[in-house]
């Protein structure tokens, strides 16, 4: 009777402990997404860029996004159109959607109730037998597959933000190499243009000088300034190239693709501006990057919690026993021989769980302790960075604005009349050849530098959007570069 309580008992406990692994797997395991995750990068592209993003996974979409990127490249790009193609092409994303089909797949993971261990052992001899049956489950897994589901969902999270941002940062270098490529372009024909107007000149002194009517010193200066152009034509031609290669990388093109078109010059500067009301309330609100490492400081206060809270305990495994033994004994009774076989069935449960006597747990309480406070103060940082980034993009926007507007209304009209007015001197013989050569400089410097302010402009303008929403900052700053190699010559052919 008391044998068979105990069976009844035991088998009790295993259905118990499989309705309750049943329960846990059925409440808490999730399945993939149908968008592979995707949908916070799909929505922050659609709202913030008007763009859309598609995951790669098969040959019917390569085909269809290569057709959709053939089409936009048909046309002269347009910033928006480059974007477009970026997003689509641009495998390096299609890597970053990969990284996140991973975190998803370790999500997923995180869900599942843990495997059960079987355990088969078979002793053998001449006339015995014994089997034994062992099925093994970790409870401590168990029990704390919820809160485990939880904080690998607030890292799944904090993954789709970060994708998102990549999303943006793909899509702001675009921008910015697609201003300098056209920028690059732009001084390449201005240069071109006054290069034919210096061999002009160069020839003209040359038949002035045959004449007698020029010294070689003004004729030597008018070749002079003529070579200087063709060397800096040359450097233009060096950076329209450089120029371009960068945004073919950002593009992801290859083969005949790279064969696209640019418009002749920048866009017009807008008439109106943005306001800088609100746009720190604005960047701690959109910044994705935000965002991120605020589910990132979520999930490790959950697993701070779960630590603190399974600190003396951390493993249990509960194992469920049956064995079998048959024992054989042969002998002689009555000059017969007797064969008699015993079998006995046993059934049990059996928990292991380990305790960290040396440190209760403290080790492991005071890791998650610092993990989380480092969570905390990246978060807190990157809050402080993030307003001071959006002032200083704005600044960089409004600044850039003005120069390139200053430029546009003021520097380049005056430099045409006093063009204007030295031909006419010159024609009157009221100027000499030098004070001609000068002025030329001048203006061509005046117009590689409008050239680049306004290229200024339109990346400090990408700078403001990425301090808003994401995606990097202080991409413009690389511009002073080619500034100052558009001019250097003009500069010190002047001196």
């Amino acid at each position: 009777m008391n044998k068979q309580d105990g069976k009844g008992t035991s088998g009790q406990r295993l259905k118990l402990l499989g309705g309750v692994a049943v329960t846990l797997f059925l409440g808490g395991c999730v399945s993939f997404s149908p968008d592979a995750g995707l949908s916070v990068a799909q929505n922050v592209a659609y709202t913030e860029l008007n763009k859309d993003v598609v995951k790669v996974t098969n040959e019917a979409e390569a085909i269809a996004t290569q057709q959709r990127a053939e089409e936009l490249l048909r046309r002269p790009l347009t910033a928006d159109s480059a974007v477009q193609i970026a997003l689509l092409k641009n495998r390096g994303l299609q890597a970053d959607f990969n990284e996140l089909g991973v975190s998803e797949a370790e999500y997923v993971q995180a869900t599942l109730p843990p495997n059960p261990t079987v355990a088969l052992s078979r002793l053998g001899g001449s006339l015995e037998l014994e089997i034994e049956r062992q099925i093994v489950i970790g409870l401590f897994e168990l029990a704390t597959l919820p809160a485990r589901a939880a904080i690998a969902q607030q890292q799944f999270r904090a993954a789709q933000f970060r994708t998102a941002e990549a999303v943006l940062r793909l899509a702001a270098e675009t921008r910015r190499e697609y201003y300098r490529a056209i920028a690059a372009n732009q001084q390449v024909a201005f240069t071109q243009q006054a290069l034919g107007t210096a061999e002009t000149a160069s020839e003209l002194a040359k038949q002035l000088g045959e004449s007698g009517s020029l010294n070689k010193l003004e004729q030597a200066r008018e070749h002079a300034f003529y070579q200087e152009l063709g060397a800096q034509l040359a450097r233009a031609r060096i950076e329209q190239k450089v120029a371009r290669e960068r945004l073919i990388r950002q593009l992801g093109l290859w083969g005949r693709d790279i064969e696209f078109r640019l418009p002749n010059s920048l866009p017009p500067l807008p008439a109106r501006i943005a306001s800088a009301k609100d746009i720190e309330r604005q960047a701690l609100e959109k910044r994705v990057d935000l965002q991120a490492l605020r589910n990132d400081l979520t999930g490790v206060a959950s697993q701070f919690g779960l630590t603190n809270a399974t600190r003396f305990v951390t493993d249990v495994e509960l194992a469920g026993l049956s064995s079998y033994e048959r024992s054989t004994s042969v002998f002689t009774e009555d000059g017969e021989t007797v064969v008699e076989s015993e079998r006995i069935k046993r059934r049990g449960l059996e928990v292991e769980f380990t305790i960290p006597i040396f440190d209760f747990g403290g080790t492991a309480v005071r890791n998650a302790q610092e993990t989380y406070m480092a969570a905390a103060n990246r978060l807190a940082e990157r809050a402080v960075n993030v307003r001071s980034e959006a002032r200083e993009a704005y600044l960089r926007y409004r600044g850039n604005y003005d120069l390139a507007r200053h430029y546009q209304s003021r520097v380049l009209p005056l430099q045409k009349r006093i063009q204007d007015e030295a031909l006419l001197q010159y024609s009157g013989m009221l100027v000499d050849v030098s004070q001609l050569i000068l002025d030329a400089r001048a203006r061509i410097l005046s117009n590689v530098d409008a050239i680049n302010a306004r290229r200024d402009f339109w990346i400090a303008d990408t700078d403001l959007k990425a301090a808003l929403i994401g995606g990097g900052v202080g991409g413009g700053e690389g511009g002073e570069t080619t500034t100052a190699a558009a001019g250097g010559g003009a500069a010190a052919g002047g001196h």
